[in-house]
Parts: C-alpha cells; structure tokens; sequence
C-alpha cells in the first residue's frame, strides 16, 4: 500500500502527458483538416478584379423598394434588317476575317488619333446590354502627357512587384515567351489610355445605394465591344489588367469609391516597325459544342 502511494504522483504524473500528447495530436490534426478545407491563397489576385455580383448591399444603405427605375418603360416597335442566307454567310466570314486581324499590340506611336474617333468607339461601347440596364460603367479617356506617366510609375513599380513576388514562378514563365515584362513604354507613347471602371453599386437620388447587377459580366461585354470598335477603325490596343494598381489609379483619376479598375487599354497606331508573336488561334471544333 505504501509503495503503491509512493507510485500515484508518478502515474498522475505519466497520464497527464498522455493526455497533453492525445489533446495536440488532435488539435494537429484538426488544424490539418481546416488548412486543407480551406481555399489555396493567390498572391496576385487584385481585389478590383473581383466580381462583386454576390456582394450584399449594406441594408441600411439600400431602398429595397425603389431602385430609381421606371415601373412601366414603354416598349417600342423594333425592326432589323434581314440579309439572304448567302449574304448572311459572306456577311459573317468578313467579320470573322476582320476580327481574325486583332493582335495586342505593345508598340504603339506617338501619332495623335482624332478626339472624335475615341468618343465614338466609346459611345459604341456604351451599347452595351447590362443587367437590368444599369450601365455599370465608366471609362476614363487619359490624354494628358504629365497624367499618362504618372499612370505609368504606379503601374511599373506593382508590375514589377508582380512579376517577381505576387504572380508566381509559372506565370512568369508562361509569359516569357511573349517577351512581355514589367516595362510598359505604351503607357507614354499611346496618344491616349483608356482605363475602364466597373460601378460595384450605383447612387439614386435620395443618396442610397442603387444595386447594379451583374455589374462585372456588363462591363466585361462592353470591354469586348470596345476592341471590336477601334479595330474597325484601325486602331490598335493591348489589354491591360494591372494587378493592384486599382486603388491608386482610382486616387489619381479622382474617381469615386464605388468604381473599380477593371482594364486599361493603351490606344494608337501601332508603330512602324511594330512586332507580335506568331501565335493561332484554337480551331472551331476545339471552342464549338453542337448538341
């Protein structure tokens, strides 16, 4: 009996440790499982580009029942022009062939574009469909010279943050093939920078906030449009997605806080001796699906 009492503070003693031991293999493992449940952490990715469609309005700053909308928008006759099939086809080849001609082009001249041509590629992209048409964006038409270069720092000094910390060894890899880097001479050259802000959420009358739906889809659709437009007019772009260099812009440009960078298109003429790699394009059966 004396011996087993001199023996209990040592078996206290042996259960505590395996109970400390069994508690912080569960907690390992536990931790384990909620590392892998959660979603893998991308460095590059800019919360500008984030599609803000899920994003709840905060219900104090939303009229639920008046979102600045026409109850009863009249509906007017519509007509369109109806082409034979054969001209139909002819039609549609054109425009591929046309359209086939876009290349992102980095080399762009100095040579001034006319006011006119920028405002109407841009009203044409203001044709646009939206949700519940709400016209979601805004897209800022930067000319001036001082303005242009100091888009360009910010946007070299993040890029080149990009390139060697946020983007990751198989990005950079994947693009030097294209030869493109964090240096983007365009930026001062191009006679003009169209920067294209998604509106996250809109303003009605009496101050509120006014939901703008599908806002990200929207603005993406009159990116496509726009590129369309200045290729019919001989112009030529690269698309630009700066990542992280949204805020700062937004500041620079003096935009208001519900804008969000979506795309910054340089736009000129290319330059004289203008290159772009030898790239195709996937065939139509490896992008077509006919159920």
């Amino acid at each position: 009996m004396a011996l087993f009492s001199s023996l209990t503070p040592v078996f206290i003693a042996i259960i505590c440790v395996l109970i400390g031991v069994i508690l912080k293999k569960t907690n390992g493992e536990k931790e384990k499982c909620e590392t892998k449940s959660k979603p893998l952490s991308h460095p590059w990715v800019d919360e500008d580009l984030k599609d803000g469609t899920d994003h709840h309005l905060e219900e104090e700053e939303v009229d639920e029942e008046w979102q600045g909308l026409e109850e009863n928008v009249a509906h007017v006759p519509f007509f369109v022009e109806r082409y034979p099939e054969a001209e139909m086809i002819k039609r549609s080849q054109m425009f591929y062939d046309f359209l086939n001609k876009r290349r992102s082009v980095r080399f762009l001249s100095d040579e001034p574009v006319p006011r006119e041509v920028i405002d109407n590629v841009i009203r044409t992209a203001g044709t646009s469909p939206s949700g519940a048409h709400t016209e979601p964006w805004t897209f800022v038409v930067v000319q001036d010279p001082d303005l242009k270069h100091k888009i360009r720092e910010i946007v070299e000094e993040e890029e080149e943050i990009n390139y060697k910390k946020r983007m990751g060894d198989r990005w950079v890899n994947d693009l030097k093939r294209l030869r493109t880097n964090w240096i983007k001479e365009y930026l001062d050259t191009a006679p003009y920078l169209i920067l294209i802000f998604k509106q996250v959420y809109g303003r009605l009358p009496n101050g509120k906030k006014k939901t703008h739906y599908y806002n990200e889809i929207s603005v993406s659709i009159a990116c496509g449009i726009l590129l369309a437009a200045l290729q019919n007019v001989g112009l030529c772009t690269v698309t630009s997605t700066p990542l992280n260099c949204g805020p700062q812009l937004r500041v620079l440009l003096q935009r208001p806080a519900n804008e969000k960078l979506l795309l910054l298109l340089p736009v000129g003429y290319p330059k004289k001796d203008a290159t772009v790699p030898a790239l195709t394009r996937k065939p139509l059966e490896d992008i077509m699906v006919v159920m």
